[in-house]
């Protein structure tokens, strides 16, 4: 009874199988469609990824060909800013020049009368106690000691040394400096000298005790004492101080030249 039992449950198996495999056959073409739709749902977000990181990538070659562009035009406009500067330079070099040769000409028709050799300051030695300037010529240009420096607006001072090319000068402000001077009004002798109270300006002393000295006079030097040569402005009166004893009264004289910005000068060679 009991094999009866087992071949009638191995049957039933071998049945449902049967029927299985029949189903399976008979829907092939369904089952195909259900695979390819699986295959498809599998492939397809890949496919998509693949081509999104392709897209991706493309674009970045193009991010970084642009950038390579832009570092190339940056390069080039940095030279041609470059270059623009050196041009704006070389300008600046001319305009100076054709205006330091421009002030020659005018100080050289100025001062027509005088044999004079063209410089420029190329240092200042400014304290309370000494002002000197050194100017780029010198002996071999035929500067020597006690010569006369003027400029645009009038006397500078005196060559005190020299070397083959730069000549040291010793303002008209300088406290060791004294001038020969007379005034333009009354045409009165008076010294003028540097002074440690006054940065840009000289003290008139000695002056006459009839001399009638105003604000405003102008005063010019005299000729007299040997270096400075007669005629050549030096500036004008700022203040007259009166004291007890009329032979001590002074002027303050401000200087016509403007040693702060003084650049260009001339030597007087012949007196």
């Amino acid at each position: 009874m009991y094999k009866n039992k087992k071949g009638g449950i191995i049957g039933i198996v071998i049945t449902i199988v049967l029927l299985i495999l029949i189903v399976i056959f008979s829907n092939g073409e369904k089952n195909s469609n259900f695979f390819e739709n699986a295959a498809s749902n599998l492939v397809m977000p890949i496919q998509n990824g693949l081509t999104y990181l392709k897209n991706k990538l493309s674009g970045n070659n193009t991010f970084f060909t642009d950038i390579n562009n832009l570092k190339s035009e940056n390069e080039k406009l940095k030279q041609k800013n470059s270059e623009l500067e050196q041009s704006l330079r070389e300008l600046e070099n001319i305009k100076n020049q054709n205006e330091t040769l421009t002030e020659y000409l005018n100080l050289s028709e100025k001062y027509g009368e005088y044999k004079t050799i063209p410089g420029y300051v190329i240092n200042k030695e400014i304290s309370n106690y000494s002002k000197t300037i050194v100017i780029n010529i010198g002996k071999k240009d035929g500067v020597t000691e006690n010569m006369t420096v003027i400029a645009d607006k009038g006397l500078v001072g005196h060559v005190i040394s020299v070397t083959e090319t730069t000549a040291k000068v010793q303002t008209i402000i300088d406290t060791a400096s004294s001038v020969s001077c007379s005034m333009s009004t009354t045409k009165d002798s008076i010294v003028c000298k540097g002074t440690l109270d006054e940065k840009s300006a000289l003290k008139a002393m000695y002056i006459p005790t009839e001399s009638n000295i105003i604000q405003g006079d102008s005063i010019e030097t005299s000729g007299l004492g040997g270096i400075y040569p007669k005629g050549i402005h030096i500036g004008t009166v700022k203040k007259v101080t009166n004291t007890q004893n009329i032979t001590d009264r002074y002027a303050i004289v401000e200087a016509a030249v403007d040693f702060d910005k003084l650049d260009t000068v001339l030597v007087i060679k012949n007196q």
